[in-house]
This record gives structure tokens, C-alpha cells and sequence, in this order.
């Protein structure tokens, strides 16, 4: 497994945000629920070294979050919900500043790959700042995937975005899903049952569900991802 976590726990003041939660994650798209305040944030930033844990241990392909967490990052492609962007940067430029920090060999071709791969062409020679929402989605996405990680971690990728925009960076997910571990954190069910083949659902800092898409319906009598969610959050 590529993401193991056991026991992880993270508490701010008196609040548990996140209460000795344990799960793995293999290849494949996992789709990690939760209404806001559950704990889905805190839970990706432990698992991408923004925030320590309190306590419990997490791992990413076999590197231990709080002893190799340089290890982690060189593991993992993350888009924060934000998708903080140089906007005074050209598309192509951003990308070379990237590649530069993780020390690419062949940056130029892996440049290329990852434009075409994300649709980023026809904007590759414009300013970040110049680009509508859904292309600016595209740019965070390349830049996470850039260096070729296994383990990607997406918090919202396609928040805001219009249909045309959703139906591309969903094929796109799936495509990644074939080969490398992705979780990903959206509050769009149509999108979980469209790209992703197991789920976890958080509520108040715990793990309420955790399966198969298939299984979690056919042990709520067939009833819709938004249904078993509502009943067991709210």
C-alpha cells in the first residue's frame, strides 16, 4: 500500500481535529468525504508534512511522515483547495520553476508531457494571471504531477469549474488512478461515483465509513452516495 496511517490523531487546543484515524491506500482513485470541520484538511496536510501530527503514524510509500518527511514530498503531488499560483508567471515559465525545485532531468520533455497531458497547450504562453478558473485548476494539477510522484493528494480540484472543464479533469483523475494512489477530497458525490472506486467518510475527526463504492451501497440497500452520506453525518 502506498498511504498507510494508523492511530493519527491531531488536536488544536481542546479540539481533536482528527481522532486516531487508521486506513491504506492503494493505486486507484480513493474519495475522501466528510462535511466541512470533519477533519479531511488537517488529515491531507499530516499526510503531505505541512502540519505534525500529535500523535499516531502515517507513511507514504514507505517513508514515515515525521522521520523522512523530505522523502514524503518527494512522494507526493499535492493541490491544496487554494491552488496558490504565481499569476505573474507565464504557464510554461511556472512549470520550469517547478521542475527546478525538484531537479528534474529532461525538464523541457517532461514540460511538454505534462502540458499536453493537462490540456494546458493553447495557454501555455500566457500569464497564470490572464487564465479563467478551470485552466488555472490545470496548471495546479500539472505542477503536482510534474515530477512523476505515486501518491497524489487533491483537495477540491474541480471546485468552480464549468461541465466542459469537469468532464476533462475528471478523465484526467481517472487516467492517473491507473497507475498511481490518489486521494481525493471534494464535497461533489456525482464526482466520487464517477472517478472513484473506494471511499472514506469522515465525521467530527472519526472514520464513519470506509469501503468500495459498490459494497457501501449494497449494505445501504442500493440507496445514493449522497443518502449514506447524509445519514451518516448528519
Amino acid at each position: 500500500m502506498s498511504i498507510r496511517v494508523d492511530a493519527l490523531t491531531k488536536i488544536y487546543g481542546q479540539q481533536k481535529a482528527v481522532d486516531g484515524i487508521s486506513f491504506e491506500a492503494g493505486v486507484g482513485v480513493l474519495g475522501f468525504l466528510g462535511p466541512n470541520g470533519a477533519g479531511k484538511s488537517t488529515t491531507m496536510k499530516m499526510l503531505t508534512c505541512f502540519i505534525p501530527q500529535t500523535s499516531g503514524t502515517a507513511s507514504v510509500c514507505g517513508f514515515d511522515i515525521s522521520k523522512d518527511p523530505l522523502s514524503v514530498k518527494r512522494n507526493i503531488g499535492y493541490l491544496p483547495e487554494s491552488n496558490p499560483l504565481y499569476t505573474d508567471m507565464y504557464v510554461k515559465e511556472s512549470m520550469a520553476f517547478v521542475a527546478g525545485i525538484h531537479g528534474l532531468h529532461n525538464a523541457d520533455r517532461r514540460i511538454a508531457e505534462v502540458i499536453d497531458q493537462t490540456g494546458l497547450g493553447p495557454e501555455q504562453h500566457k500569464k497564470i494571471g490572464q487564465l479563467s478558473k478551470g485552466y488555472r485548476q490545470r496548471v495546479g494539477l500539472a505542477q503536482a504531477i510534474l515530477h512523476d510522484p505515486q501518491v497524489l493528494i487533491l483537495d477540491e480540484p474541480t471546485s468552480g469549474l464549468d461541465p466542459n472543464q469537469l468532464i476533462g479533469i475528471r478523465q484526467l483523475i481517472t487516467d492517473l488512478g491507473k497507475t498511481k494512489t490518489i486521494i481525493l477530497s471534494t464535497h461533489i458525490m456525482q464526482e466520487v461515483e464517477a472517478v472513484c472506486g473506494r471511499v472514506i467518510i469522515i465525521n467530527k475527526g472519526t472514520i464513519v465509513a470506509n469501503d468500495t463504492l459498490a459494497d457501501l451501497r449494497s449494505n445501504n440497500k442500493g440507496d445514493s452516495l449522497e443518502h449514506i452520506f447524509i445519514g451518516l453525518t448528519n
